[in-house]
């Protein structure tokens, strides 16, 4: 089958080498042509814009950094909405806005493009060799339909419901993530100031009530001093945002989601936009006048699992 991979970032490019190792003839496309060398090398045929990626492949993947990037893609002057995409499919891998999703969903649809959403959840790390995890939202047929490819690319695959659906639960996950995160900063920094050992206050808290997939992840990469967790602080302050202002639509008090957002936008403005998301516990460092290191720990996590079976978690 002919599959279409859009977007090759941090994540984008590495579900898309996972793509090369199934059976799939891939086409990709990224608005700078140097992110796409890897996979190009490999194999991957690479493609002038979006609508030559409709025009040539019956499955196209998006996996964007945001809902306008996304729009640009679908409906843009050489977006996959220009080619005839009757019968196609359309699989939406970004964490992006739920309302967006849908609005671009129905448009298609009215194209004869039929969508799915699916974004993944685990890191960077997963997402290399296969074993992220994807939350899919959409029809059942359409989910039916885009399974095959969903099993090459994670390992653990939900399917939630409706379309929306997905991209509202991908948000509530980044946003615990990013929270714990924080809390971890101001843990460690207590650790510190307490003249705790920070391998021993990292052991102990693995093997505690208060661990988390973020302190297994990051706390390493933070006392390594490399904050190298392939995420940048632009992507989670956009991801809190949606967050935020999800609650603020229900209704629900945003106490935490306030803060965490005020936190990452100050981590933003001093750190840069693409420094990596982990650097927000530097902030705590600087303002306390310490560093969180110890020896021992990675400068980027690897995932030494190999490729586990996709399936559908029920």
């Amino acid at each position: 089958m002919s599959v279409g991979f859009i977007g090759l970032g941090n994540v984008g490019l590495k579900l898309a080498n996972n793509l090369l190792s199934s059976e799939h003839l891939l086409f990709v496309h990224d608005l700078d042509k140097n992110n796409a060398l890897e996979v190009i090398n490999k194999g991957a045929i690479w493609c002038e814009s979006s609508m030559e990626i409709a025009e040539k492949c019956q499955t196209i993947i998006t996996c964007l950094p945001s809902p306008q990037a996304v729009s640009e893609v679908i409906e843009g002057p050489e977006g996959l909405l220009r080619s005839d995409v009757r019968e196609k499919l359309w699989i939406e891998m970004s964490t992006t806005d739920s309302e967006e999703m849908i609005r671009l969903a129905e448009i298609s649809n009215s194209k004869g493009l039929e969508a799915i959403e699916a974004p993944v959840s685990g890191g960077c790390h997963r997402a290399a060799t296969g074993n992220i995890a994807i939350f899919a939202a959409g029809s059942r047929t359409n989910f039916e339909r885009a399974l095959p490819i969903l099993k090459c690319l994670g390992h653990e695959i939900l399917h939630i419901g409706e379309l929306g659906k997905a991209s509202v639960l991908k948000v509530v996950t980044n946003f615990l993530a990013s929270t714990h995160l924080v809390a971890l900063g101001e843990a460690l920094a207590v650790c510190k100031k307490s003249n705790i050992d920070l391998t021993k206050a990292f052991k102990g808290i693995k093997i505690s009530s208060g661990n988390s997939f973020v302190h297994e992840t990051e706390s390493q990469v933070i006392l390594n001093g490399s904050y190298n967790i392939n995420f940048t602080m632009d992507l989670v302050c956009k991801d809190v945002q949606l967050f935020h202002s999800l609650a603020e639509d229900h209704d629900v008090p945003t106490e935490i989601s306030s803060n965490i957002v005020e936190i990452f936008n100050e981590g933003k403005e001093k750190y840069g936009s693409r420094a990596w998301s982990s650097m927000i516990v530097k902030r705590i460092e600087d303002q306390c006048g310490i560093n969180l290191r110890a020896p021992g720990f990675p400068d980027e996590i690897i995932d030494l699992d190999n490729k586990r079976e996709g399936l559908e978690i029920v």
